[in-house]
């Protein structure tokens, strides 16, 4: 019989929060889920099985507050963690959306019946502990749309009790806080600020007028204060900024940058994630590598109709290629 060599730990105690360092961490497979948008299917969850990741990472949009996807994503039995983004509150957060909303909203409330159904898995305004993969998830803003200004007051005092961006950055502040580990993965529907002004950046606006930085700021606080406090962060994932961009056909959106830290900044969102070719549809997954406290490997890959890898881009060969804004 083999010996079973457990990891070594150490505590590191910082103001009133004791964490735990592990070291001799075993190297994680973890998957990152781009905006859904209606295109997940049971298929796609024994796609997800063939792939034998330790973790999977749903960054949102899982269609305009559909309940039925968020409950099919909630039984996925792989350990999570769960982002809400924009279009998962469609017909609640905004005036216009509330206008067009299908529903009775006095008697139904499918912002909080998503919320319900994903449970401790959604980690907005929050953090998740996984004790067997020896990490932290800590989740930005939930619902989010991105850019500059301060969006849906009424929306988020109501369900958050948060007035601003100061108050949204301390919340997520108040997750990494009391993380228990020291080895953390921030997970967003929406990038931070600070990696790139250009429309084909992470979190560039592809829009009219074209250009600018549309990450988050209050998520770009959190995790530079997570810096100050001696967190290792290896990876931040988030989409909402589709791959494909608006203003151009001749190029995609930057999807990957690392910063002077080596915190990998991966931008999940290849929509459609669902493709039909002549063999039958193809789903498609970001797959990250994790080496102790460093990623190794990222890639987009596509898996087929017999739950095999059909395809695969190795993003992370553009590591160093990639420039850090901040």
């Amino acid at each position: 019989m083999g010996i079973h060599r457990c990891p070594k730990i150490a505590y590191s105690r910082l103001g009133s929060f004791e964490t735990i360092i592990l070291v001799n961490i075993k190297p994680l497979k973890i998957a990152v889920v781009g905006d859904v948008h209606d295109q997940w299917e049971q298929a796609d969850t024994l796609a997800l099985k063939s792939l034998a990741v330790d973790l999977v990472l749903f960054v949102g949009d899982f269609g305009n507050e559909a309940v039925d996807v968020v409950k099919t994503i909630a039984a996925v039995d792989t350990p999570k963690a769960v982002a809400f983004g924009n279009h998962d509150a469609w017909y609640t957060a905004t005036d216009w959306g509330r206008q067009k909303c299908p529903y009775n909203r006095t008697i139904e409330d499918r912002v909080q019946e998503q919320l319900d159904l994903i449970g401790e898995d959604h980690v907005g305004y929050g953090k998740r502990d996984f004790p067997d993969l020896q990490l932290t998830v800590v989740g930005g803003r939930p619902f989010s749309w991105g850019g500059p200004e301060w969006k849906y007051h009424d929306f988020y005092k109501e369900r958050f009790g948060v007035d601003g961006f100061a108050a949204s950055a301390q919340r997520m502040i108040q997750a990494v806080e009391t993380a228990t580990y020291d080895r953390i993965l921030f997970l967003s529907h929406n990038g931070p600020t600070g990696l790139g002004e250009a429309a084909e950046a992470p979190c560039g606006k592809d829009w009219n007028p074209i250009g600018g930085d549309y990450g988050d700021p209050d998520l770009a606080e959190a995790i530079a204060h997570a810096r100050t406090l001696g967190k290792t962060i290896p990876l931040v994932a988030f989409g909402h900024m589709h791959h494909h961009l608006r203003h151009t056909k001749t190029r995609q959106r930057q999807r990957l940058v690392t910063s002077p830290e080596g915190t990998v900044y991966l931008n999940a969102a290849c929509v459609s994630r669902i493709r039909k070719t002549p063999q039958g549809k193809q789903r498609n997954f970001s797959l990250v590598s994790l080496d102790q406290n460093q990623v190794s490997e990222v890639s987009l890959v596509w898996v087929g109709e017999d739950f095999q890898v059909v395809e695969t881009e190795l993003l992370s060969q553009r590591l160093a290629q990639s420039s850090f804004m901040l």
